[in-house]
């Protein structure tokens, strides 16, 4: 068994210094939130299990009383994602989101499905850039919709997708040399018309034009023999925000530092951490069904998370393959 202590210090170096929730986590090669444009090889099954958690205590005042309270509001999110090779050129990529939890009195509930198809590994054999383009879906397989602190949901199909160009140092073994990416996407909520909360008579809570945003990610990795070591930037801009009773509206930028474990070729192990580098600016009424607490949290993407851990298991597909 190789040493762990370099490992646990800067695991404890990323806990106390890091940490956001805000976007799907990639759930294929690349950083975790930042994709690669090249795809996977035929036939391999790659797994990934996830969780990532946010808290934070807010002192309020209780109205009736008149004194001085405190509430504490959180958000937990667990997840498996699924990733197959189906060519040369294609990768199949699914994401269901199988455990939410959050101070409401939903409780604990499973959330949507994200399903995204690659194509890429597009680029000369000697040369170090790939490219490609991922299409993606988001499907309301979700009990509940316009989540604080998540992506925002309408219910509907949401869709969209994302330009792809990464570098690799050595082309012929790209994720075990220095490697960059580089995503510039677009997404359509579909939600024209949708009431996004329980208020049917709320006006801020009516969808009147298509919800719009473009997104975008830069990470690279530092590989070495036992741990690779990963920064990216990610964020949004929206072409057309959702309706101010939307649980989040505000763009947003995180910054993401990364250390991932490689004990074993079909293993590994990654600890992120995420922190808002963007202002407290609030342009979120937020949902009526959790009074009193929107007002008291700017802004509506939170300003810390912990991706702890994330978790790829490699094992070999319908073909005969090593990681």
């Amino acid at each position: 068994m190789k040493p762990l202590k370099p490992m646990l210090v800067v695991l404890l170096v990323l806990l106390f210094a890091y940490a956001s929730p805000a976007v799907i986590i990639n759930g294929g090669l690349g950083l975790p939130h930042t994709k690669a444009a090249w795809v996977s090889q035929t036939g391999r099954l790659t797994m990934l299990t996830h969780t990532r958690f946010w808290g934070q205590v807010h002192q309020t005042r209780d109205v009736k009383m008149n004194v001085p309270s405190a509430m504490t509001v959180w958000d937990v999110q667990g997840l498996v994602s699924l990733n197959y090779g189906l060519g040369k050129h294609f990768d199949l990529n699914i994401t269901p989101i199988l455990y939410q939890d959050d101070q409401t009195q939903y409780g604990v509930y499973p959330y949507d499905t994200f399903i995204g198809l690659k194509i890429g590994s597009y680029g000369s054999k000697a040369s170090s850039l790939n490219y490609g383009v991922q299409l993606h879906g988001r499907f309301p397989t979700g009990d509940v919709k316009n989540i604080m602190f998540e992506n925002y949901s309408a219910g509907t199909v949401e869709f969209g997708f994302t330009g792809l160009v990464s570098y690799a140092a050595d082309p012929l073994y790209p994720e075990d040399s220095f490697n960059l990416h580089l995503n510039l996407g677009y997404h359509n909520s579909n939600d024209v018309g949708e009431i996004i909360t329980s208020a049917i008579n709320d006006p801020y809570s009516r969808v009147l034009s298509q919800t719009q945003q473009m997104h975008f990610a830069a990470g690279f990795w530092i590989p070495t023999e036992s741990f690779d070591y990963g920064l990216e930037m990610y964020g949004n801009a929206w072409l057309q925000q959702p309706p101010a009773a939307a649980a989040g509206r505000e763009n947003y930028l995180y910054g993401n530092a990364a250390i991932k474990y490689k004990p074993y070729r079909w293993f590994n192990f990654t600890l992120s951490g995420e922190y808002r580098m963007t202002s407290d600016k609030e342009e979120t009424i937020g949902p009526k069904r959790v009074p009193s607490v929107c007002p008291i949290i700017t802004p509506g993407a939170s300003t810390w998370a912990l991706n702890s851990p994330c978790c790829p298991h490699r094992y070999i597909g319908l073909r005969s393959a090593t990681c």
